[in-house]
C-alpha cells in the first residue's frame, strides 16, 4: 500500500492513516508490516514514523489511551457536562472548554481530571491545551499539571538582612 491510507478498527472506534511516499505497508493474517523504499535518512525517519504511527493506533482501538491532569489551587476545580468541561482555575470567569470528538474526560474529587481517547495525538492535544489555560507556577504550585509532572518549587523573597 504505497501511498495508501490504512484503517484500524477495533471496540474503541476506527482510525485511519496516511501513508508517506517513503515506506509501504504490507499486510499478513496477524500482522501490519512496515518497509521503506530507500535507505536515505528521510527514508528511514519515514519508517520509524509510520512504525509508531500505526503501533500507536492499534493500541488505541484495542486498549485506547489515557491522560491525568492533576489542579491544584484553593477553590480551583473542573466538572465535566456533557462533552464540555467547566474549568474554575481563578479567573474571573468559568473557563468552559470543548472537547474535541473521541475524547471522553471524568472529574475524581473536582481536582483530578482524567481524558481518555483511542487517538493519543488528538488527546496529548487536548491535554495540553487544557494545562495551558493555567499552568503550574513554582512559588506556590497553582495551576494544572500532569500526574507524572514534577514541579520545582522556588523559594520565596528572601526576608531582609540586617547590614
Amino acid at each position: 500500500m504505497n501511498g495508501a491510507s490504512v484503517r484500524v478498527k477495533g471496540p474503541k472506534g476506527t482510525l485511519v492513516f496516511e501513508c508517506p511516499e517513503r515506506v509501504r505497508v504490507t499486510r499478513t493474517e496477524a500482522e501490519l508490516r512496515v518497509e521503506r523504499n530507500g535507505e536515505t535518512n528521510q527514508h528511514r525517519a519515514a519508517h520509524g514514523l509510520a512504525r509508531k504511527l500505526l503501533a500507536n493506533m492499534v493500541q488505541g482501538v484495542s486498549v485506547g489511551f489515557s491522560r491525568v491532569l492533576e489542579i491544584s489551587g484553593v477553590g480551583y476545580r473542573a466538572e465535566v457536562k456533557g462533552d464540555t468541561i467547566q474549568l474554575t482555575l481563578g479567573y474571573s470567569h468559568p473557563i468552559v472548554f470543548q472537547l474535541p470528538p473521541g475524547i471522553r474526560a471524568r472529574v475524581d474529587r473536582q481536582t483530578v481530571l482524567t481524558l481518555e481517547g483511542a487517538d493519543r495525538q488528538v488527546l496529548g492535544q487536548a491535554a495540553a491545551a487544557i494545562r495551558a489555560l493555567r499552568r503550574c507556577e513554582p512559588y506556590k504550585g497553582k495551576g494544572i499539571k500532569y500526574s507524572n509532572e514534577v514541579i520545582r518549587r522556588k523559594a520565596g523573597k528572601a526576608a531582609a538582612t540586617s547590614r
